[in-house]
């Protein structure tokens, strides 16, 4: 799963790297590098016109059903992520899959090691790429009872493979460049479809992942120290 992660680009970098030319007027959000759920985020979507946007959306997707602010906050804290092999058929996620898919761009993220690596148990560590990263996601949009829309957006997520799986058995679904447009793209509905999308033959290709302190556990500490590499030690130092 993605529980935390972290953005430090700015606007006009994000811009550039998506390949975004709409206006923005959304708010401007500070670098951050310990984003938490129900935060405000950057996603990028396709909007009415059919042209990219960057928008701002808070993480955890809010059930369609909800009946008031609170339920919409307590749905968000329990659908961050959507899985890969379930997101086209759960009731919470399968419209916003079908109709209104995003890509939510990061600087890296933490995951927090399992039994499945030596690693002392919860050990964070921070992984990342070369440049900016792109987590499939799906976006919606709630009416609350006082007529007033609220937008919310889940990362995508799937079995964990290569050297990712000795850390945590699940990782966020990466989409490389070239499938970007077919992800966002509204009139593409089909189910077959749009999974093939996810299938991407190499997905931990370009990343690379390091132990870091676990000052990133509590949300009220932020800032770059929180990426900065630790040493573990001879016996539980793997890459």
């Amino acid at each position: 799963m993605c529980g935390r992660y972290a953005l430090n680009a700015s606007q006009d970098e994000l811009m550039d790297a998506f390949e975004i030319s709409t206006d923005y007027a959304g708010p401007i959000l500070p670098a951050d590098w310990n984003i938490t759920p129900t935060r405000e985020i950057y996603v990028v979507r396709d909007n009415r016109e059919g042209m990219r946007e960057l928008a701002t959306l808070s993480w955890g997707l809010i059930a369609p059903w909800s009946d008031n602010p609170q339920d919409a906050l307590r749905s968000q804290s329990q659908a961050i992520n959507a899985r890969t092999e379930t997101v086209h058929e759960k009731p919470t996620f399968k419209n916003a899959f079908h109709q209104r898919r995003c890509l939510i761009p990061a600087s890296g993220y933490y995951e927090w090691a399992t039994e499945l690596g030596p690693y002392s148990t919860k050990q964070p560590f921070f992984i990342h790429g070369k440049g900016l990263i792109a987590f499939a996601g799906i976006w919606d949009r709630w009416r609350a009872p006082d007529g007033s829309y609220q937008e919310s957006a889940a990362i995508i997520t799937r079995p964990a493979v290569e050297f990712l799986a000795t850390v945590h058995h699940r990782m966020p679904t990466f989409l490389p460049k070239e499938r970007w447009s077919d992800w966002l793209d509204p009139q593409v509905t089909s189910t077959h479809e749009i999974r093939a999308l996810m299938a991407v033959e190499h997905p931990a290709e370009g990343l690379s992942a390091y132990p870091v302190s676990s000052r990133v556990n509590s949300t009220a500490n932020n800032g770059p120290a929180l990426i900065e590499p630790i040493e573990l030690g001879e016996p539980e130092t793997l890459f």
